[in-house]
């Protein structure tokens, strides 16, 4: 099966904030880098749409004409917990030193690890797997591609955050 994950565009937030499962903005740009994505995804001809029911994938999943897009919560990012909205830079969370030396494992304050939203992410997967479906197409946040990637054996914990794709960007996959 094809799997085409797209990142959502640009967000208006401050760089360097914690906006993980966030319902944030989009830029003034998002027609641009939305119709930039719709004519990448054109090609496709998917059995099935989903996307995080977070408004930056709904909206682009929408702008690229798949309204009815399913919304499948397994999909958005990591809950941050306490840390969501807050500048990397401005967490005073003892705990936050533990999540740079483990973040895959180490939960955030009220949230979750890498390795939850893994799991969540796998079992997603699973489930197309089961679908027989041919090509699906995902609307998704940075990290929940990563996890798929990682989990289909195209990026590891050690280089995952070299592979994220840019906003708006699109990647292809054969699970």
């Amino acid at each position: 099966m094809k799997l085409i994950m797209v990142r959502h565009t640009s967000v208006d937030v401050t760089p360097g904030t914690c906006y993980g499962q966030s319902d944030v903005g989009l830029r003034e740009s998002f027609p641009v880098e939305a119709a930039a994505v719709a004519s990448r995804i054109a090609r496709y001809a998917p059995d099935r749409v989903y996307t995080s029911p977070l408004s930056r994938c709904v909206r682009l999943a929408e702008h690229c004409g798949y309204s009815d897009a399913l919304r499948d919560a397994r999909l958005m990012e990591i809950n941050f917990g306490e840390w969501e909205m807050k500048r990397f830079d401005e967490i005073t969370d003892p705990r936050i030193n533990e999540w740079y030396d483990d973040f895959f494992n180490v939960r955030a304050t009220g949230g979750e690890s890498f390795a939850d939203q893994q799991a969540r992410v796998a079992d997603f997967l699973d489930d197309l797997r089961e679908s027989g479906c041919r090509c699906v197409i995902v609307f998704a946040r940075g990290g929940t591609i990563l996890q798929a990637m990682m989990l289909q054996g195209q990026a590891t914990k050690e280089n995952a955050f070299d592979m994220q794709p840019p906003y708006g960007g699109v990647i292809e996959m054969d699970i």
